[in-house]
């Protein structure tokens, strides 16, 4: 593995829980790279180890063993204090449940990532967020509160929230769960924009073939491994690949 090419790897990851003949293995000597750019989807069966995975390469939780790498930071080493700056200043989140401050109005739901590092957006952060405000149709609502707008809009201020400091890396967990269809094809083509206009590295968790389908590769685990690499996909194809899984499990 080239490890220049990727924004993030990691290298024989393990997590278990418990110990002994007890020990439950989440992930197993799981080795992969996310590639600077690319729109990754993650699928799996419940159970499969694909929430651990994502956790532990945002630094949310830690491996039994193995390396990850950001850029070129291990951040397995890091100690807690260290991985809040790094989550704060270089991984951006979008959730299912959008995770918004209610007293805020939209635009300080953005802000929120630079309140939070003690600093204001120099000029041209400043400028790059007026541009998302405007990319996301979100311009006419800024002075709006979470309960004033629709969950699609809702979804489209964490979007906006979490590619407002340019992380180098978004990680993106089940963004459409809470959407109906229409609305989750935007957020999805917001999500494919971000990565293929402004170079965005994303990976996204999901369990929808047709929310994959939006992405430039997708990995499928099952039992804690990589079993499935595939490059974009129709929902059809990924939906056929996800089905002879379960039927050979």
């Amino acid at each position: 593995m080239n490890a220049s090419e990727f924004i993030a790897r990691t290298s024989g990851l393990t997590k278990s829980y418990g110990s002994d003949d007890n020990a439950v293995h989440a992930l197993s000597d799981v080795t992969v790279g996310f590639r600077t750019g690319e729109f990754t989807a993650v699928m799996g069966p419940s159970g499969s180890g694909k929430s651990t995975l994502m956790h532990i390469l945002a630094g949310l939780d830690s491996a039994t063993s193995g390396s990850v790498h950001l850029g070129s930071t291990d951040i397995t080493r890091l100690k807690d204090d260290e991985l809040t700056l790094l989550r704060r200043r270089r991984i951006g989140f979008v959730f299912q449940a959008f995770n918004l401050v209610p007293t805020l109005d939209v635009r300080s739901n953005i802000l929120l990532p630079f309140d939070l590092d003690g600093r204001k957006p120099t000029a041209d952060e400043s400028a790059w967020i007026d541009r998302l405000l405007d990319i996301l149709e979100l311009t006419p609502r800024v002075t709006h509160r979470p309960h004033e707008l629709s969950g699609g809009q809702q979804q489209r201020v964490a979007i906006a929230r979490a590619l407002a400091s340019r992380p180098e890396l978004i990680f993106a967990d089940e963004p459409t769960g809470n959407l109906d269809s229409r609305t989750g094809r935007e957020v999805l083509t917001l999500l494919s924009a971000a990565s293929r206009d402004f170079g965005q590295s994303i990976a996204m968790v999901t369990h929808d073939p047709v929310a994959a389908s939006y992405a430039d590769r997708v990995l499928i685990l099952a039992d804690g491994r990589i079993v499935r690499e595939l490059g974009h996909s129709s929902a059809e194809e990924i939906s056929r690949i996800m089905l002879s899984l379960e039927r050979a499990a």
